[in-house]
């Protein structure tokens, strides 16, 4: 199975588990879903990949998919909602780098099998978690931001705001991530292609994503109907 087959199935995976997310925890499957993104997609990152015949990373639709997590968070339960994900997202990113490093000084037993592996993923974290902090700072404010702008200024465009904010915070972030995580690791050109194709595989992913925010508003307003007028836990 090539690498553009597997990456397609990946994408349709991701979809569909954050809006299972969506559909049956509501606002904390996203809160869930995003500390997931946060974690996996920084892990993901690490492995260097041909897709399309250009050389990318892993992590891209992962970490994509935090970016709509959060539009939909700003779409259905509002802006405040929305900058707690950031902030969990934060948090998530913080907390397993601290505790990976701790778990990196015990000393393995002679019959240990997983510890050089381990080293290998987790001793690059500090500089990948540096990067996608900083990445994810900037560009997740920016996008939630931009996306309550857009609301406010274009509330019946759904598709306009998703992919607008999406695809202009996605390249803030791509742009402070590529040079922070991998400036002086690979060549420079390298470092370029890795820059391009990672924008252009976002890019796709914010592209492909907007049927599912429409769905989950649907969701979200049949939620909101089948409770009871009046009813504060309407939002929760």
């Amino acid at each position: 199975m090539s690498n553009n087959t597997v990456w397609l199935i990946l994408l349709l995976l991701n979809y569909s588990l954050l809006a299972i997310a969506f559909k049956y925890f509501r606002k904390y499957g996203l809160f869930a879903w995003i500390t997931l993104a946060s974690i996996l997609a920084n892990i993901q990152v690490i492995k260097t990949i041909e897709l399309f015949g250009f050389v990318t990373t892993l992590g891209n639709i992962m970490y994509g998919t935090s970016f709509l997590a959060t539009d939909i968070l700003c779409e259905c339960h509002g802006k405040e909602e929305a900058q707690k994900g950031v902030k969990i997202g934060i948090f998530s990113i913080i907390a397993t780098t601290l505790i990976m490093q701790v778990c990196l000084w015990f000393a393995p037993h002679a019959s240990d099998t997983s510890s050089a592996a381990l080293d290998a993923i987790f001793s690059l974290l500090p500089r990948i978690a540096f990067a996608s902090i900083t990445a994810y700072l900037i560009s997740q404010n920016f996008d939630v931001w931009f996306y309550s702008y857009l609301k406010e200024r274009y509330p019946q465009q759904l598709w306009l705001r998703n992919n607008m904010s999406t695809m202009t915070s996605q390249l803030i972030d791509n742009t402070i991530f590529t040079l922070l995580a991998f400036w002086g690791v690979f060549p420079t050109d390298v470092v370029w292609q890795i820059f391009a194709t990672t924008y252009v595989m976002k890019w796709l992913v914010a592209l492909f994503d907007t049927p599912v925010i429409y769905w989950a508003k649907a969701c979200h307003a049949r939620n909101l109907a089948a409770e009871t007028p009046g009813n504060s836990s309407a939002n929760d």
